[in-house]
């Protein structure tokens, strides 16, 4: 397998309201999460920092000029796998072990890293079979409600488990803006990692469908509207209710 050209890990692009998103352009599509980074008037926000096989804050400028917190939606390898490059980590309490004493199967790492997720390696002789989470033990723990504010805008912690036990969402109410994480993308929703709890996933996805979303910013794959967003949840409900559904898990009465 080639390897990728130096510095060209990283690929950002710049959104609307002061969001950029940054991929590690040589995983593939299904394998990568979104690296979300929002400027603030006195820090920055980064929420989630990928699965760190190349340096983040060496290889993207603005991830490293100012103050940053980064926080992670939940404690699998592709989104904190660059957390422990940064002074300021967040993380909701429920995976705040996970965090500061990451394994190959607590961070799922075990069940989904190997040399077939890579487009291109990111450096000569990478090994993927040794890969590691690097411990990052969280400055600040997380729960339901609490504000994330950068100065100028505010964010608001929303815990919604089922993917994993300490899965979240933030919310700026000012813009209509939710980072998902991997609560919901329009993708194949994952319910069966080890950790994870269909039921307790239909109801975050129940809670999603009162909130007031203009633009859902996903753990995966691309952005979207208020629409898609409530077809994604109906469909994901529908299905863990359908009795002889495979995995359903919800029963109706």
């Amino acid at each position: 397998m080639t390897v990728a050209a130096d510095g060209r890990w990283y690929e950002t692009k710049r959104l609307d309201d002061g969001v950029t998103l940054i991929l590690e352009s040589h995983v593939k599509p299904f394998y990568r999460c979104n690296i979300w980074h929002v400027r603030g008037r006195d820090r920055d926000l980064l929420f989630d920092t990928g699965m760190g096989a190349v340096s983040l804050r060496a290889n993207v400028a603005f991830a490293a000029e100012r103050p940053l917190l980064a926080v992670a939606s939940h404690a699998h390898y592709d989104h904190v796998g660059g957390h422990h490059e940064f002074a300021e980590r967040a993380v909701h309490r429920a995976e705040a072990d996970i965090l500061t004493h990451p394994t190959r199967a607590n961070t799922v790492a075990d069940s989904w890293v190997s040399a077939a997720i890579f487009a291109e390696l990111p450096s000569p002789g990478y090994d993927p079979d040794g890969y590691e989470v690097r411990p990052a033990p969280p400055t600040i723990l997380l729960d339901e409600g609490a504000a994330i504010d950068l100065g100028d805008r505010r964010f608001e912690v929303i815990h919604l488990p089922g993917h994993s036990p300490g899965s979240i969402a933030l919310w700026e109410a000012a813009t209509g803006i939710l980072f998902s994480g991997d609560v919901v993308y329009d993708g194949d929703l994952i319910d069966t990692a080890w950790h994870a709890d269909a039921d307790r996933y239909v109801a975050s996805m129940e809670r999603l469908r009162g909130i007031p979303a203009r633009a859902i910013h996903a753990g995966h794959y691309a952005s979207f509207g208020r629409e898609r967003l409530t077809v994604l949840i109906d469909d994901y409900v529908a299905g863990k209710r359908t009795p002889g559904c495979p995995g359903a898990t919800i029963t109706t009465s």
